[in-house]
């Protein structure tokens, strides 16, 4: 049974000092958000096409909910500061306002509430757990804040566009995750004071390691091999003359009896080096291990100075260091969306043109978008009439593939632009490779890291318009552009 007079007790107070605007205020809080959120998840649930913007993710599942949170905390502090207030006033009643628990009408507005406390819980409960799942969705991390736009870019469009961002950037546990949201609330307040780092760049030493990240999907100690690689460029001359170069790159890795070989190979022996500043462009120093468990150092002839900097164990984003955010070098750029189709290598000139409009300096992406598309369909109307009329549909075709390099690998307002984010695979465009093994890390002995082109890959032909290889393996017809 219900003793009546035992909760009508508890409650008279509660409801004499629940009596006052900051309480009701939270009280209307809380209702409104409430009744918001529950719509809102009724709609998701049930509704479809729903909108994708990520502003909505923030405020019906971060905003609103705390909203709905301050409201149930404004209704005790609100009980308070009016209890503190009547006493320090003498004004506190010997008995409170009675209450009739007997009047139906009263003990239904009793249940209401009950009822009401329940849904709160339920409700904070699902609001807590959908924000931090909006916190760690990829939407979130690239799209809520304006300022990583050159990484939203990017991993759209990477090999890894199916991997949440968390999985590699917070660690498991409860420690990772606290970390990882004190570095977000640290970078909240730079976006909100305009005080963050442009370009923005990634500090390795401050990354998970490639153990807890990369290795969790691809082994170490999984034999690789070799691979074929073509790669195809084309010319500045009028006819945009296409060469390639084939080679083949010995990954190599582990073998089933331990046996270390090739690329992968021959970086897995605990290597450490030192660079003169976190972004590991200038390597002075390399450590490895010698075969009686002895350390070679290996110090760059260019270095005159101690042996200080930052320090580093070798893994695989060393090399692999844009493996998820990779922007291309405009060459790089064109070249990949000629070999496509567009713009279209029949278009004269279009690779020199092109090369030169995505190049150039502007003041925003809009300003690019403009005067590029512009810019090629003035080039074709006065120098090649005939080409502007009777191939308007693929010069119009090539000027909108070049905005979308351009916008996708450049970013005035962040000051990103072609080259601002070196990639270490390989050596033609950046140092890579040759930031250790350039010839010139010598140990105190005499020994130098290698610099054999044949010990990471075979060229099999270079800058060749049609190269036998190709058709010695019977890959020609399998390759655009023929």
């Amino acid at each position: 049974m219900l003793d009546f007079k035992r909760v009508e007790k508890t409650l008279r107070p509660i409801l004499f000092y629940g009596n006052n605007p900051l309480s009701l205020l939270g009280g209307a809080l809380t209702s409104a958000s409430a009744f918001v959120l529950i719509g809102f998840w009724v709609v998701s649930i049930f509704g479809h096409g729903g909108s994708t913007n990520p502003y909505l993710g923030l405020i019906f599942d971060i905003f609103l909910p705390g909203l709905f949170i301050l409201g149930l905390i404004l209704i005790p502090i609100g009980m308070g500061l009016r209890r503190r207030s009547l006493i320090a006033r003498g004004e506190v009643p010997a008995a409170y306002p009675q209450i009739d628990l007997q009047n139906p009408v009263f003990r239904r507005g009793i249940e209401v509430v009950v009822v009401a406390t329940f849904v709160n819980f339920v409700i904070v409960g699902t609001a807590s757990y959908r924000a931090v799942a909006y916190m760690d969705s990829p939407h979130f991390c690239g799209q809520s804040c304006h300022v990583m736009a050159p990484q939203w870019s990017a991993y759209q469009e990477s090999p890894h566009s199916h991997v949440d961002c968390v999985e590699c950037h917070v660690g498991s546990g409860f420690d990772s995750y606290v970390e990882a949201k004190v570095n977000g609330t640290k970078q909240m307040v730079e976006v909100t004071f305009h005080t963050w780092p442009a370009p923005i760049r990634a500090n390795l030493n401050a990354l998970r390691p490639a153990r807890e990240t990369c290795e969790e999907c691809h082994s170490p100690t999984r034999f690789s091999g070799e691979k074929l690689l073509v790669k195809t460029t084309f010319g500045d001359d009028e006819k945009n003359s296409l060469t390639r170069t084939v080679l083949v790159l010995h990954l190599g890795g582990v073998d089933s009896v331990s046996h270390l070989s090739g690329i992968h190979g021959h970086h897995l022996n605990h290597f450490e080096y030192v660079a003169t500043d976190n972004t590991l462009q200038t390597i002075i120093s390399v450590s490895a291990p010698n075969p009686d468990g002895t350390t070679a150092q290996y110090v760059s002839s260019d270095w005159k100075g101690p042996i200080q900097g930052v320090r580093r164990t070798m893994d695989c984003i060393d090399c692999h260091n844009q493996a998820t955010h990779v922007f291309q070098t405009a060459a790089d750029a064109i070249d990949e969306a000629m070999v496509s189709g567009t713009p279209s290598p029949s278009l004269p000139f279009v690779h020199k043109e092109g090369l030169q409009l995505i190049q150039a300096t502007y003041t925003s992406q809009a300003e690019a978008g403009q005067k590029i598309v512009a810019g090629l369909d003035d080039f074709y109307r006065s120098q090649y009439p005939q080409v502007w009329s009777g191939q308007r549909a693929q010069v119009d075709a090539a000027a909108n593939k070049l905005v979308s390099l351009y916008d996708r690998n450049v970013f005035p307002n962040m000051k990103v632009t072609w080259g601002t984010y070196p990639n270490n695979i390989g050596h033609m465009a950046y140092p890579g490779c040759f930031r250790c093994h350039d010839g010139s890390h010598t140990t105190k002995s005499g020994k130098t890291l290698s610099n054999d082109c044949s010990l990471c890959h075979n060229l099999l032909a270079v800058d060749e318009t049609n190269p036998g290889v190709l058709n010695d393996l019977g890959l020609q017809n399998e390759l655009h552009l023929q």
